[in-house]
């Protein structure tokens, strides 16, 4: 089954390489969508793929990579969009 997450992750997020890793790592997971830095500071994301990849994704991003100081992470679902591929957002 096909789960769709919007994902906000808050905290020491940006200029730590939080978009590239989360790349790696879902793409790593099998893992498509994308993510960004937003303008107040957080990274969001928008993740599709099997239940149990999108769940390890998320639990990922409450720790994100070793530079991160990660705060809270908010996830809504939301509807498939057949995204193909994990990309970078500028």
């Amino acid at each position: 089954m096909t789960k769709a997450l919007d994902l906000r992750v808050y905290g020491g997020v940006q200029g730590v390489s939080f978009r590239y890793y989360t790349q790696r790592e879902a793409r790593r997971l099998g893992v498509n969508g994308w993510v960004r830095n937003e303008p107040d500071g957080s990274v969001a994301a928008h993740l599709e793929g099997n239940d149990a990849a999108v769940d390890e994704l998320v639990l990922w991003c409450r720790t994100g990579p070793s530079s991160a100081r990660v705060e809270r992470v908010e996830t809504s679902d939301v509807a498939v969009t057949g995204a193909t591929s994990f990309d970078v957002r500028d």
